[in-house]
């Protein structure tokens, strides 16, 4: 469908151990997106796999660019990804 996106992010500041990965989950839920959400390995990023329809794809890249109170986003770099969705839920991976 011409509507839907599949992006892959890496956000990065302080988003670790600040409840970054639960708002994501919070966000993507409400909007009905699936995909998951992880921390980096370098303790300083989140990556995100999110899809679902566009217009809710671009709401919930704005809400992590202001991420949750105690969370500081330096920089959401965003890559848009081919193919079909590939995810019926949106979860943290560990």
């Amino acid at each position: 469908m011409a509507d839907e996106s599949r992006v892959s992010c890496m956000v990065t500041g302080r988003v670790q151990g600040v409840g970054f990965r639960a708002f994501v989950v919070a966000q993507a839920k409400m909007l009905g997106l699936t995909g998951w959400v992880r921390n980096g390995t370098d303790g300083r990023s989140v990556e995100i796999i999110v899809e679902g329809a566009s217009g809710k794809v671009e709401q919930l890249l704005r809400e992590i660019e202001q991420g949750p109170p105690l969370a500081y986003v330096e920089q959401v770099r965003t890559t848009n990804l081919d193919g079909p969705a590939q995810f019926t839920r949106f979860e943290i991976q560990r």
